[in-house]
């Protein structure tokens, strides 16, 4: 049995001093020893959630990084600087990371490949836009991202990473996939792990629904047997996200 991961995606809110207030806000909220509970926060508000989340349920992830170790790259994080401030898991390949600063999937590789290097779990983000949803091409369209996405890395490797599933149509618009929607294509990723590599790897690895996930729709969505959780995104600024937390 996959062991659920539900982790917050702050974007770019909130700042160190609210960042601290937020967290003290959650911590009793989000104890569910059923699920590991990740809050990535934009860059600056690494340091203080780590000393913040101390001794508590709650990990750390970044919202981005790049796949150099160091130089002149100015206003980018290195894995391992992430990885001394504490930061366990880090978001690679967000839809707004492809669309607004022109990421492509084969950046996402090489920064799976330097996370993973440092010990860093990456959380892959994969989705379709809604044009492309209604082309009939979503699952074409997502095989691709992840077949380059997971290129020339191992299956050992590969079964400890985590796979984010989120729709472009439906982040942060109030609309969501059905839950057949969303468990359709979180199946086919699954499949396509299995391709890739073998159906022990696709049944280790962890694939999380993000998209809109609310209070209201958490319980259902994650109890599909190809969702593993969640990536959520404006409920986790809220003391809401306790309730998507301890769905059950």
């Amino acid at each position: 049995m996959r062991r659920k991961i539900i982790a917050g995606n702050w974007k770019m809110n909130m700042t160190p001093g609210e960042a601290v207030k937020l967290v003290e806000e959650l911590k009793p909220l989000v104890k569910n020893e059923e699920a590991d509970v990740v809050f990535c926060v934009p860059a600056i508000d690494i340091v203080p959630v780590v000393e913040a989340v101390k001794g508590s349920n709650i990990e750390v992830g970044a919202e981005n990084m790049y796949f150099e170790e160091k130089g002149a790259y100015t206003g980018e994080i290195s894995p391992a600087m992430l990885v001394d401030a504490g930061v366990k898991y880090v978001i690679l390949g967000h839809s707004e990371r492809r669309d607004y600063f022109h990421e492509t999937s084969e950046d996402v590789n090489k920064k799976m490949k330097k996370a993973l290097e440092h010990g860093l779990v990456p959380i892959m983000c994969c989705g379709e836009s809604l044009t492309q949803r209604e082309q009939g091409i979503t699952l074409d369209w997502i095989r691709q991202q992840v077949k380059v996405g997971y290129q020339d890395i191992a299956a050992a490797d590969a079964a400890k990473t985590v796979i984010a599933y989120e729709p472009i149509w439906a982040i942060g618009t109030g609309k969501t996939a059905t839950t057949e929607q969303a468990e359709e294509v979180c199946k086919a990723i699954r499949d396509c792990i299995a391709e890739i590599y073998d159906e022990a790897t696709a049944e280790a690895i962890r694939i999380q629904y993000g998209g809109s996930v609310n209070a209201g729709n958490a319980a259902e969505l994650f109890a599909q047997p190809d969702i593993d959780g969640g990536l959520v995104g404006g409920a986790s600024l809220k003391a809401e996200f306790g309730k998507v937390v301890c769905y059950k």
